[in-house]
């Protein structure tokens, strides 16, 4: 899938389509003997190559122009506050605001090697280097001393395009994550489960959290992420999982995350397609499936 031809040619489909937004995901390393599976499996396949999405967004937004371009997600840790703010807000600026930003912690301990950052702690690290990043975006001059990042006084550009910045959300479940997301960010990128039921469940508990916090003012971007679903040709048994089958069913299956809260849903389709020899002409028929939900979906969302 990620030839150059094929990035440009999928992100103009999809833009022409209607789509909101199109997401890339951050994976520095593909371990031959990694200390943690997958989920209790091996890495997935797709793992072994996966560009820069930073680079692969700044790429995309010279050939596109309206379609908004997401992280889901970036792994911060792996870097440093004034390098990633540097790196987004160039994004910002060259794609004329469309960066969103999904964040995450990361998981992998081969990969926090890599990085030279310790792997121990990864909560409170996480907490103050958002704090820094958005002091970076702030008004300069910028300054931040923390116990792990430290920002002498400095002028700091650029700024992201978007004011007061780009839309934050963060991949939480612990207690620890849902708090920081509450406090530092705009809302959540859960990853969608199979049954359905465990979807409502989740996404209530992060919105119970959310008001219970006081955060009533607006309500919380969820912006769910599916790496199981897929648009089949036809519809499928009653004990389908969630968020798959014929077009009519993963369009009320949307309908249902829209009534549980779900402001955005998007589909990693790379996950499924990628390693086979015609992955990449079955990724554009499930952009083809999903397009004719797109704009009944558009106006449920504006309704």
């Amino acid at each position: 899938m990620s030839t150059r031809e094929n990035i440009l040619h999928f992100a103009q489909e999809a833009e022409q389509a209607g789509y909101d937004s199109l997401w890339v995901f951050e994976r520095l390393l593909y371990p031959l003997e990694p200390k943690q599976t997958y989920g209790g499996t091996s890495w997935p396949e797709a793992y072994q190559r996966v560009l820069d999405p930073l680079d692969t967004l700044a790429f995309v937004a010279a050939a596109t122009d309206t379609i908004r371009l997401g992280t889901s997600v970036l792994d911060f840790l792996y870097t440093t506050p004034a390098q990633l703010a540097k790196r987004i807000g160039t994004l910002d600026v060259l794609s004329n605001g469309r960066a969103l930003i999904g964040a995450g912690v990361g998981w992998s301990e081969d990969e926090f090697a890599a990085s030279n950052v310790p792997f121990a702690r990864r909560g409170p690290r996480m907490t103050e280097f958002i704090e820094a990043l958005l002091a970076l975006w702030g008004p300069d001059p910028v300054a931040f001393q923390g116990e792990f990042y430290q920002i002498p006084a400095t002028l700091f550009q650029p700024k992201p395009l978007q004011q007061p910045r780009p839309l934050i959300v963060i991949g939480a479940y612990a207690p620890s994550s849902v708090a920081r997301a509450i406090q530092l960010a705009d809302g959540f990128n859960p990853v969608a489960a199979p049954e359905a039921a465990a979807n409502q469940q989740l996404i209530g508990m992060l919105r119970k959290a959310w008001y219970d916090a006081g955060r009533t003012s607006a309500a919380p971007e969820m912006i769910v992420r599916v790496n199981h679903g897929y648009v089949a040709e036809r519809p499928l048994a009653a004990n389908r999982q969630f968020l798959t089958g014929s077009i009519d069913q993963v369009y009320a299956d949307l309908q249902q995350l829209a009534a549980w809260g779900a402001t955005e849903v998007f589909f990693d389709v790379s996950g499924h397609y990628a390693m086979l020899p015609d992955g990449y002409q079955q990724m554009l028929q499930q952009l083809a499936w999903l397009r004719e939900i797109v704009a009944p979906v558009q106006q449920l969302k504006n309704a």
